[in-house]
């Protein structure tokens, strides 16, 4: 976000021992009204001035501060949370239409969000951890349940759990019983630790490693339908107004659906009315993302 880095200063984050510093400071910024924020967000999106992005940035600081703080037992530095979702922020300030009705902080919160779990991905793992939707929401929901399930934090899961988890978020009970290990070892911990007693005969991690990847080839080919669809599903989500894609996203394109009680009171209508948006809303999707297909498979000519 260069146009708003020579403005844009944060208070430090130097470690953990300035984390308490740093949300003293931070409280000092004043929540911006809807008419300032609505003024401001205009004032950097038709005239790129820094100052007012500064403005938007520092008036949300708290609302990352909160939310890395939800993401504070994956064994990360808080500090290096916050500071990943001050760059979330700052992306979500720099992509933000006032026009389009909603407050800076609902939309942001999602580049927020998004920029803190990508950064504890790559921290827990030098070969990457949540290469699907599926492995990522495991990743990210699973000390919860477990604690939901009242299973212990530091031991293997018993089967009736690992089915319960494996079925809510649909994906293999290997791949639950794998994730769960590799969290409780703290993410990568030596490959010559020793297992433990009774737990594959013994012997070391190293020893029990197999490679099941697919070849490199298909590897490859797999990254690359996955981006392809990745991009016609954002083009396509351009067919749908803001309320449409806030409904669909919150229904069926994130980690943790809300309930159609949940958004009815959001945009105080029926849920009924939330329901017949959302259905209308993937119709719509489905329709783009066909048309974006064809024109994309379709020979050019020549």
């Amino acid at each position: 976000m260069t146009k708003t880095s020579r403005s844009l200063t944060i208070p430090a984050l130097g470690g953990e021992q300035s984390l308490n510093r740093y949300l003293a400071e931070i409280k000092k910024y004043p929540v911006l009204k809807p008419e300032q924020e609505y003024m401001l967000a205009k004032r950097y999106e038709e005239h790129e001035d820094p100052d007012a992005a500064a403005q938007l940035v520092t008036s949300h600081l708290r609302l990352v501060a909160k939310i890395a703080m939800g993401y504070r037992g994956y064994g990360l530095p808080v500090s290096d949370l916050i500071s990943e979702g001050n760059v979330g922020l700052m992306q979500g300030v720099k992509k933000f239409e006032a026009d389009r009705g909603f407050r800076l902080a609902t939309y942001a919160m999602w580049w927020i969000k998004a920029s803190i779990q990508e950064y504890i991905l790559r921290s827990w793992s030098l070969v990457k951890m949540g290469t699907t939707a599926a492995q990522k929401k495991l990743f990210f929901n699973l000390r919860r349940m477990k604690k939901n399930l009242e299973a212990y934090e530091d031991s293997d899961l018993h089967p009736d759990d690992v089915n319960t988890i494996a079925t809510d978020l649909g994906v293999p009970e290997q791949e639950v019983i794998n994730m769960n290990r590799r969290m409780m070892m703290g993410g990568d911990a030596s490959l010559n630790v020793q297992m433990r007693q009774g737990e594959e005969d013994g012997g070391q991690w190293q020893d029990w490693l197999v490679d099941d990847r697919p070849l490199q080839d298909e590897t490859v080919a797999n990254a690359e339908e996955s981006s392809v669809r990745h991009e016609m599903l954002m083009d396509a989500m351009d067919a749908l107004n803001e309320r449409e894609q806030h409904i669909l996203t919150e229904r069926r394109l994130t980690e943790n659906p809300q309930t159609l009680e949940e958004l009815s009171k959001v945009y105080d209508v029926s849920r009924e009315r939330i329901r017949q948006i959302e259905v209308r809303a993937f119709e719509k999707l489905q329709k783009a993302m066909k048309a974006i297909a064809g024109e994309r498979l379709m020979p050019t000519a020549g």
